[in-house]
């Protein structure tokens, strides 16, 4: 028996209260992502569906928790060439059929070192429609590791939720418009200090994006970078609204507005 059926047999209330508890269990499904932690900056979104892999730094990476051979992807962004963030993303997108979102001059790296690959090139400001949902493509103040190519983040719209990833980069103040644009459900960081911001001004851009959760990464990967992290939450969790949540390598976290 279909839902069509069920409304012919009941009254006017019992139907308004099928309707809305219909509703009710759509959204709560569409507004839900799973994260999971890989390791330094590498992290999978999964919508139930789709599978969106973000800087897959794994061969070399003293925190990963998976194999470039057993990692999974429908798509893979990429927000600079260096070799912590571009990572195994050819080869993956090789293995997996994966399309590869980034920078072009990034993505001719990956074509040099796979040639044949899927490619969505963009640039800062534009936005790409995926079947998941959408990217939008943010600064990101950091080197590129590749001439000509800048550093980005990106903006994920899945599972209707709004997720700001920032890739490597320094406190900056349009971090604000970002957080402006977008009501930000949830916000991943870099905290390492050194290469990328470090405890303090990333509680400072957490509070700029003004984002409902703040998830931090690009730490203790290497001594240069070691962090305490659970000082990061204390400190952002006084200065802004977001709940900070401490995912460790190989954990999964439940995003939910």
């Amino acid at each position: 028996m279909d839902v069509d059926e069920v409304v012919v047999e009941v009254d006017g209330r019992d139907n308004m209260e099928l309707v809305m508890g219909q509703c009710v269990l759509e959204r709560s499904w569409q507004r839900m992502v799973q994260f999971t932690y890989y390791g330094h900056a590498c992290f999978l979104l999964d919508d139930g569906k789709y599978k969106v892999l973000c800087d897959p730094f794994l061969t070399g990476n003293p925190k990963a928790t998976v194999k470039l051979e057993d990692v999974e992807a429908d798509f893979i962004l990429i927000t600079h060439a260096h070799g912590d963030h571009l990572g195994d993303a050819p080869e993956i997108a090789d293995r997996t059929g994966a399309g590869l979102v980034g920078i072009p001059e990034v993505l001719g790296l990956c074509d040099e070192r796979v040639p044949g690959l899927k490619q969505h090139p963009m640039n800062l400001g534009g936005s790409l429609t995926l079947p998941f949902g959408k990217v939008r493509m943010t600064l990101a103040q950091h080197s590129s590791g590749v001439p000509g190519g800048i550093a980005c983040g990106y903006v994920i719209y899945m599972g209707g939720l709004k997720i700001y990833f920032a890739g490597d980069t320094a406190l900056f103040s349009d971090m604000q418009l970002i957080g402006k644009k977008d009501d930000l459900d949830y916000a991943i960081l870099p905290v390492g200090d050194n290469y990328t911001m470090g405890l303090e001004d990333a509680a400072m851009a957490a509070q700029l994006l003004n984002a409902r959760h703040i998830i931090p990464v690009h730490y203790n990967t290497w001594p240069i970078i070691n962090q305490d992290v659970r000082h990061y939450k204390e400190i952002t969790e006084a200065m802004s609204r977001a709940e900070v949540h401490i995912v460790e390598p190989g954990g999964t976290w439940k995003m939910q507005a």
